[in-house]
């Protein structure tokens, strides 16, 4: 995530963060055990790992998930959002994990550019970086910190919002679910929607991937807008 992208979540935004996401995105807490029932799977279950985590701000669900799956896994978690990764690191402490996380506040290239880590998590990034070259950029600077066959699990918003009023419809009625009323769901759906781009489609994720040097995508959840994957690190 870039530092523009980092602005949107700030201390105001942090502090709601846990509920709000999970209003935002059905299923948000399956996603995150999905993702490390997933990367467990693609490691090998009781394997030791060392795992990079890529926008970690906020509740650290895919960590927690993945530490308490598999006790012989480290974390590197990376953001640039200081309120973000400060609400992460709380969270990390609170279910007895942080002596296996190391936190990072700042950029991911700011990490050692070496093929040092077995597995990758990047979730609810890749929608907030605009344009292709960034989007490029981030899944290739993961790539590059990967070992060649290492797991990547992805998973953000894709396809134009525009394109798909009904889906934009029911994903205001989540909020209506959660008592809202319009005022407040106008005003939840203008902040998800700011700048916020998408990739185009599920082939745009695959395109994304398959240049920035990942291989053998595969969709393992979906909920409105929300998807996640899992590719590997090419071997070449």
């Amino acid at each position: 995530m870039t530092q523009d992208s980092a602005a949107k979540f700030d201390a105001t935004r942090a502090g709601e963060y846990a509920q709000q996401s999970r209003i935002a995105l059905a299923g948000y807490d399956a996603c995150h055990e999905l993702s490390a029932c997933m990367l467990s799977a693609a490691v090998g279950e009781g394997k030791p790992a060392r795992v990079l985590v890529v926008g970690a701000g906020g509740t650290a669900g895919e960590i927690i998930a993945s530490a308490t799956l598999e006790p012989h896994w480290s974390f590197v978690a990376v953001d640039p959002s200081q309120p973000m990764l400060e609400l992460a690191r709380a969270n990390v402490a609170g279910a007895g994990v942080a002596n296996r996380v190391e936190t990072v506040l700042g950029a991911l290239e700011d990490l050692d550019a070496s093929p040092a880590f077995d597995a990758a998590i990047m979730i609810g990034v890749l929608h907030h970086l605009p344009g292709d070259e960034a989007k490029h950029d981030i899944l290739a600077q993961i790539a590059m910190r990967l070992k060649p066959g290492a797991p990547l699990v992805v998973a953000g918003n894709y396809r134009a919002y525009a394109s798909q009023p009904l889906l934009m419809a029911a994903w205001a009625n989540r909020w209506r679910m959660n008592g809202a009323g319009a005022e407040e769901i106008q005003s939840k759906m203008n902040k998800i929607l700011q700048g916020a781009e998408p990739p185009l489609s599920e082939n745009a994720v695959f395109a994304l991937l398959s240049d920035a040097g990942f291989e053998d995508p595969v969709r393992f959840f979906s909920s409105l807008f929300w998807g996640a994957w899992l590719a590997r690190r090419a071997q070449g």
